[in-house]
């Protein structure tokens, strides 16, 4: 019997960090059926890939794509640039499970408006999911701010006892209904002021349960070491996985931050288990934060709802044109989105050039102006960091954005090129895969991406998105806490 899909004459990377090699790849199904020399085999659909690069569709470990997954054309900028899995419900932001009757403060703009929280249960979101098809794999966490909305009468406070337990019981929920894990956003104004106890008790909830705390750390900007302090002790109390959101040293106080801070991490994986990620761009991109105005940075608008004619413009000039301060101009911009550029790029490369870190593009979007990581990412890393810096190889750039985030998630048969595995497939030119988004045109389709499939589904092809929606919701984890050393469990997180 033909396969569904041959791939000729391909070089494959496999995804496990090995050498590329030559052969062929045929695909039944959702999965890869073989690879080796299939000479005398046929398939339905057959591809030539001569001169190209074969991987497996890449994880993006941070995003915000937990809105973008309701829409019809939401994942364009995810699948255009080779991901075919995404990690949703970041920085302590998730749609589920919260019911929100007015427009969302700021960050749950993150993940888009009012109409987005409409999910009392986390298995609502997940049921809609599943129930209107999704481009990519999704795996989902649950947002420690959006549970703190969701039980605290107000957010500007710690949580009191009672409170913490009802979040850690919705935690425990929210795992048994889909959550991968915990993640917080304690830098953002809604959580600042939660206590580090309240986190220990609902990271500790997640651990027991198998779950990673996963965390945009408090305070970076202003206090970047106690910020990871923070986070080492927090894991470290729950006895489960620590993942550090888009490490990054922000701002001139803390340039060339990156190596000690690398050196402290790899200190504390001597007894715990450590992940990262990190985005290859030395400009970051959030809700406009009044405290960042008047620093002296180049601040870009993204959106203003009182203001959207603002979009794209620099604050300064705004500021200048208002005849006020930044500080002042910001205030009548708000709500707001900005892209800040705050970050040193030797401290970027650094972050990138770590064994142990991942990609994720933390794109916003929803934002109207987004930052070029939103559609640029993974595409940058691939032909600029590793073709063109020579920052690491090919072989190793496609690892850290396919096996390690497989092996660090525990993803199951994703992530790598191998028989058996889902046929999660990109399909790129090394010598022109590039990213081409930038600040002042950031909706750009990444170069060099010419076929990508999801679960054995085309859903990119020639610069086009193809329609299909394959993706699935993955699975959870159920295995005991993680311990030093350990990689991902072998739980089987395929499709339902």
């Amino acid at each position: 019997m033909p396969y569904d899909l041959v791939i000729r004459h391909a070089t494959l990377i496999s995804g496990d960090g090995s050498a590329r090699f030559e052969a062929d790849l045929a695909v039944a199904g959702d999965r890869i059926a073989a690879i080796g020399r299939l000479d005398d085999t046929r398939g339905a659909l057959e591809i030539d890939a001569a001169g190209k690069i074969v991987a497996p569709g890449f994880i993006d470990v941070h995003t915000h794509d937990d809105g973008a997954l309701l829409a019809p054309r939401g994942m364009d900028p995810k699948i255009s640039q080779g991901v075919t899995t995404v990690i949703a419900g970041n920085c302590g932001v998730s749609l589920a499970p919260l019911l929100l009757d007015r427009t969302p403060p700021p960050p749950f703009t993150l993940v888009g408006g009012q109409e987005n929280f409409r999910f009392d249960r986390f298995a609502d979101y997940v049921a809609e999911l599943r129930q209107h098809g999704i481009a990519t794999n999704a795996a989902l966490l649950v947002g420690h701010t959006t549970l703190r909305q969701r039980v605290m009468p107000v957010t500007d406070r710690p949580a009191n006892g009672a409170e913490t337990i009802l979040m850690q019981e919705a935690v425990e929920q929210a795992m048994a209904e889909g959550a991968f894990g915990l993640s917080t956003g304690l830098d953002y104004p809604p959580a600042v002021n939660s206590s580090t106890e309240e986190v220990k008790a609902l990271a500790a909830t997640a651990a027991r349960l198998g779950g990673p705390y996963v965390t945009h750390t408090r305070n970076y900007f202003e206090t970047m070491d106690e910020a990871i302090e923070e986070a080492i002790d927090i894991a470290g109390h729950a006895g489960g996985k620590l993942f550090i959101s888009h490490h990054q040293c922000t701002g001139r106080a803390n340039f060339g931050k990156s190596g000690p801070s690398l050196k402290r991490i790899d200190r504390a994986r001597e007894t715990m288990d450590i992940g990262m990620d990190v985005y290859p761009y030395a400009a970051s991109s959030t809700v406009l934060r009044l405290e960042r105005c008047d620093t002296g940075l180049k601040i870009l608008i993204t959106w203003s709802d009182p203001h959207p004619e603002m979009a794209r413009r620099e604050l300064s000039d705004i500021a200048r044109e208002w005849n006020c301060s930044e500080r002042e101009a910001g205030q009548r911009l708000l709500p707001a989105g900005a892209v800040y550029f705050q970050l040193d790029e030797t401290d970027v490369r650094n972050i990138i050039a770590h064994p142990r870190t991942m990609i994720g593009s933390d794109g916003l979007p929803h934002d109207i102006h987004p930052h070029p990581r939103l559609w640029g990412t993974f595409a940058r890393v691939l032909g600029h960091y590793a073709r063109d810096v020579g920052l690491f190889s090919l072989e190793e750039a496609v690892h850290r954005m396919t096996g390690l985030p497989a092996r660090e998630f525990g993803i199951d048969r994703r992530g790598v090129l191998a028989e058996g595995n889902f046929a999660d497939l990109v399909i790129f030119d090394p010598a022109t895969i590039i990213d081409t988004a930038t600040f002042e045109e950031p909706r750009q389709p990444a170069a060099g991406i010419e076929h990508v499939f999801v679960n054995g589904i085309s859903v990119w092809r020639d610069g086009k998105a193809t329609g299909p929606l394959p993706g699935t919701v993955l699975k959870p984890s159920a295995s005991p806490k993680i311990i030093k050393g350990a990689c991902s469990c072998g739980a089987d997180h395929s499709a339902s």
